[in-house]
């Protein structure tokens, strides 16, 4: 008798799950296009009300599509010794390759362009917990500079977290408030300028 491993396996019971509309509609996401429930659910093969268990609302599945990515880059930015430009401190430069990678995403540029004012709501408000996990890895990146005396700042940590979030708020966000297009290199320069490298004595 066939196992239910060796029917998925084979491919003749390769019933959707919530990962796969996850997956669905974050490859949706970032292709540029508008993510619709009524749509995925259709590719998927489920109805509305299934898809609604697996994943929450709309504005839950877009809060975590665009987490994962961000954190992902993150995750990636932190990883690599090249993100660290030459002369610069640790966290301006992750900060720096962050915002570049954000703005330059064609999924999160279409999101602001189409849907700006749900985008802000989702992603700069207690609306959602996006922000929080946001403020939460920036604390993390800056922390750990500043106790190891690689970024030395008179700013408390916890202001200095708030203040650099927001700074990548509004620079990710220009044309929403105004009118300008986003700008990653102004972003950069604000964040060396705030997060320089410690000068080594001696």
């Amino acid at each position: 008798m066939e196992t239910p491993l060796q029917a998925q396996l084979a491919g003749a019971d390769a019933r959707p799950t919530a990962l796969d509309a996850f997956r669905r509609a974050r490859r949706t996401f970032l292709e540029g296009r508008r993510v619709d429930m009524g749509a995925l659910a259709r590719e998927l093969g489920v109805n509305r009300a299934t898809l609604y268990r697996w994943v929450g609302t709309r504005e839950q599945l877009l809060v975590e599509i665009v987490w994962s990515l961000g954190h992902r880059t993150f995750t990636e930015l932190l990883a690599d010794p090249a993100t660290v430009q030459p002369g610069r401190s640790r966290s301006a430069s992750v900060l720096d390759a962050w915002v570049h990678a954000v703005i330059q995403n064609a999924g999160m540029r279409a999101f602001v362009e189409h849907e700006g004012e749900l985008a802000l709501r989702l992603l700069t408000t207690r609306a959602t917990d996006f922000q929080a996990r946001l403020i939460g890895v920036v604390h993390d990146v800056l922390a750990e500079d500043v106790g190891s005396g690689r970024v030395q700042t008179e700013i408390p940590l916890e202001d200095l977290t708030y203040v650099v979030v927001r700074i990548l708020e509004s620079y990710v966000y220009l044309t929403l408030t105004t009118g300008e297009e986003p700008d990653a290199d102004r972003a950069g320069r604000v964040l060396h300028a705030l997060l320089p490298a410690a000068q080594e004595c001696g």
